[in-house]
């Protein structure tokens, strides 16, 4: 009975093994049969989720066609003042804008021309007397400065002593004109001829640039106010002569050995300070000999029908009776 009892235990547990193997198998079955069933019950959730998303979405856009619609009146009646007022400080502020960008661009500008004037009292003085000099060596290129303030401070010295020769003269002229006139002359001539010098150094194809031409022509005009100082002062046509072939003669020189060493070829050579030499030295004989009665004769004919005139109303006071006499009086006066 003992030895008995042992094998049906072991088989008891044989088969509750074997029935929890059999729950595990058909559970298993169970499992999978649950994934692989369609469940629409989570869709049909999902649909009514979307639906209900999809309302309030159209809802919100409804919300928002009526407050821009009401934006809309609002700006119509009651927003136009705040638009325009928008509308005017815009405008405010661009030309604000504009107006410090053009002070800018000005301060630029200046900026810019300002290295050309940048030159110390004592360099300026040597460039005067180096204008005088002539330099013998054209094998290289002589060193031309490039500053436009010595030659800018000649020419107006050049106007004020042709001013000074038509007040010596006692040339009766208007203030205005003289004035114009020497001013127009003076830097006609200055920038006219540096700009033919430098078209026909880039023909000939010469070393040298316009501010350098510029330079170059302006520092020779020293020569033009030595000799028209003295000769304005002192009226002897002799010492004009000396002193234009003396002063004028070595600027010319310096000036034509400046452009020989930066010109390559005879020919070329030639002609470019030829030009250079006949306008300069012919310039100072104009100047000395026929601006005063060229100025005269542009002053005559400007001023000449307002003479005519005024002998045409003399002529007719005399002539005519006592109630003309008093109308040419008041037509002489307000003319």
């Amino acid at each position: 009975m003992s030895a008995a009892g042992p094998p049906r235990a072991n088989n008891n547990n044989t088969e509750a093994w074997a029935s929890f193997d059999d729950h595990i198998v058909h559970g298993g079955s169970a499992v999978i049969d649950m994934e692989n069933t369609d469940d629409t019950s989570g869709s049909s959730f999902e649909d009514v989720g979307e639906m209900h998303q999809r309302m309030k979405e159209e809802e919100e856009e409804e919300e928002a066609d009526e407050g821009e619609e009401a934006d809309a009146d609002f700006l119509g009646v009651k927003g136009f003042k705040g638009q325009l007022g928008r509308q005017v400080a815009d405008q405010v502020w661009q030309a604000g804008k504009r107006q410090a960008s053009r002070a800018f661009n000005l301060y630029a500008n200046i900026d810019i021309l300002r290295p050309y004037f940048d030159v110390e009292p004592v360099q300026v003085r040597s460039r005067l007397l180096e204008s005088l000099v002539p330099v013998r060596m054209i094998d290289f290129p002589q060193k031309i400065a490039g500053e436009l303030y010595g030659p800018l401070m000649l020419v107006f010295t050049l106007v004020a002593i042709l001013l000074h020769g038509m007040k010596t003269s006692g040339t009766v002229i208007r203030e205005g004109t003289l004035m114009g006139t020497a001013i127009g002359t003076c830097f006609g001539y200055w920038l006219g001829v540096s700009s033919l010098v430098y078209f026909l150094a880039y023909l000939l194809n010469a070393q040298i640039t316009m501010l350098q031409t510029l330079s170059l022509m302006g520092y020779g005009l020293f020569s033009h106010c030595v000799v028209l100082l003295v000769s304005y002062n002192l009226h002897f046509h002799l010492l004009f002569y000396a002193l234009w072939l003396l002063l004028g003669g070595l600027s010319t020189l310096r000036m034509v050995t400046a452009l020989l060493s930066r010109t390559v070829g005879s020919t070329p050579r030639l002609l470019l300070c030829a030009t250079v030499s006949l306008l300069h030295m012919l310039f100072l004989l104009y100047l000395h000999f026929a601006y005063h009665k060229m100025v005269e004769g542009l002053l005559d004919t400007l001023e000449g029908s307002n003479v005519a005139a005024m002998q045409r109303v003399a002529r007719d006071v005399e002539g005519a009776g006592p109630n003309i006499t008093a109308r040419a009086l008041g037509l002489a006066l307000a003319m």
